[in-house]
This record gives structure tokens, sequence and C-alpha cells, in this order.
């Protein structure tokens, strides 16, 4: 059996190396923000953090093998979809709640809109390649 999990093939590879771009990017982005302007806006750069965490945790639960990291993956990439529809939504509703951009602000706007469209890819890569029952 292969070392890599059944969504590490093909397309997959693609899907994991934009998330783990994308948790690079908006981790160090957030560090920074936390470490030299965290008083100008508190909420947004600690939403950027967690936006960095959750693209950490759905790049390695994509990499995993087995029927665990299968639902880790849909777990990460439910809160990453929830996240963006809600900030999204806030931040064109009461842009007063976030002065400044998280990752999900404006649905990804600063980010190419990727945030929007990679967990509705995510989705249909995992009902794709769901774990075979003998994968645990």
């Amino acid at each position: 059996m292969s070392q890599l999990s059944s969504r590490a093939v093909g397309v997959g590879r693609v899907l994991i190396a934009v998330y783990a771009i994308l948790a690079l990017a908006a981790t160090a982005r957030s560090i920074v923000q936390l470490a030299g302007r965290f008083s100008e806006a508190p909420v947004a750069y600690s939403l950027s953090a967690f936006a960095g965490l959750v693209y950490v945790l759905a790049t390695v639960a994509l990499i995993g093998k087995g029927r665990r990291w299968y639902v880790v993956a849909w777990i990460a990439i439910g809160i990453e979809l929830l996240g963006v529809l809600v900030v999204g939504t806030l931040s064109i509703v009461h842009p007063e709640y976030f002065p400044h951009d998280t990752v999900w602000s404006y649905f990804g706007r600063g980010y190419l809109f990727i945030p929007l469209v990679l967990p509705i890819l995510g989705i249909l890569w995992l009902v794709r390649s769901r774990p075979r029952p003998e994968e645990s």
C-alpha cells in the first residue's frame, strides 16, 4: 500500500498544494499582524490566525490516510467554508466589524477569492475520494 492517502493523487495533489500555500500565507501574515499591529484590529488578526490554523489542519488531513483523517478533513473544510461565508457576509453587511481585512473578509478578496472556491473544491474532492472500507 502507498504511503500517501488516496486523496493525495492526481488533482488531489494540486488541491493539497494550494491548501499548503494558503496555510503558509495566512499563517505568516497573521503572525506579522499579531506581533506588530495586534491593537489595531485584534478580532480581524485573530481570525486570520484561526483561518491559517484551519488551512494547516485541512492540509494535514487531506494528506493523512484512513477514515479518521477523512473525517478531520471534512470538519476542517466545513469550518473553512462556514468561516468564509460568515466573515465574508459580515464584512459586507457590517464593514465596521472588520476595520482591517482577514483572510476571509469579502469572501477572500485579498487572496483572489481562493478562500471561497477552495472549500467547495475540497468538498467535491472529499466526496470523490472517500476511503475504502479497509482503510481505517
